[in-house]
């Protein structure tokens, strides 16, 4: 097994650990964003969303009664 903090490198030279840290450091991921459109009411986000459909269509019976 190799050491978390052992240098490692791809066949081209690149320093797999450092860009494992600056990925880390640049912000919101691809995942991130869409979770956080998906959150916000972005265009063609629906499948990402996290609302509770049945929740919703309870809240709404409710008031009409």
């Amino acid at each position: 097994m190799h050491d978390e903090k052992e240098v490692q490198f791809t066949s081209a030279g690149t320093n797999i650990n450092e860009v494992k840290q600056k990925n880390a450091e640049t912000g919101l991921s691809y995942n991130d964003v869409k979770a956080l459109l998906a959150k916000t009411g972005g265009h063609g986000t629906a499948i990402y969303s996290d609302t509770d459909f049945e929740e919703v269509r309870q809240e709404i019976h409710k008031n009409q009664q």
